[in-house]
């Protein structure tokens, strides 16, 4: 009776250790006009619309449902065949403001300005070095931006 408890505990153990590997893993949308459901199902309410590349930590699984969390931490479900492994990040720097932070052509401060992103502004990640990450917006913009500014690394 108690090595059947101790295997149960020990399974146990090992699925929530898988789950919480899974959690944090960051994924994003692999589409336009994808939705953000509040449940694992297409029969759950619509919480919002989600373009392509926007990311999202992944919090739990429940079949072929991701249950995610937004760079302002709300929560919703998205299928998974409607996400990508690619990276990508978003400025949350500015909240609230009309603030816009610099792309740079190099990975310095002292670097020019090729470009500025305001609050929410999604960019693929092309390459991190030092604090810094090499970024490529949908309109054919690439340059350098402090990590500390983007959410989604």
């Amino acid at each position: 009776m108690n090595t059947r408890i101790l295997m149960s505990a020990c399974a146990l153990s090992v699925l929530l250790l898988a789950r919480t590997v899974m959690a944090g893993e960051m994924v994003a949308i692999a589409g336009d006009d994808i939705n953000m459901r509040s449940g694992p199902g297409t029969g759950h309410e619509v919480l919002w619309k989600l373009d392509s590349g926007f990311p999202l930590e992944q919090i739990s699984t429940k079949g072929e449902w991701l249950q995610v969390r937004d760079f302002e931490g709300s929560s919703g479900w998205v299928h998974k065949k409607t996400t990508q492994k690619g990276q990508f990040a978003i400025v949350k720097a500015n909240k609230g403001t009309d603030g816009q932070i610099n792309v740079r052509k190099e990975p310095n401060l002292n670097a020019d300005v090729v470009a500025m992103a305001g609050y929410g502004v999604v960019f693929k990640v092309l390459q991190k070095q030092d604090g810094w990450a090499k970024v490529e917006h949908g309109q054919g913009v690439t340059g350098w931006v402090d990590s500390r500014l983007l959410w989604g690394l």
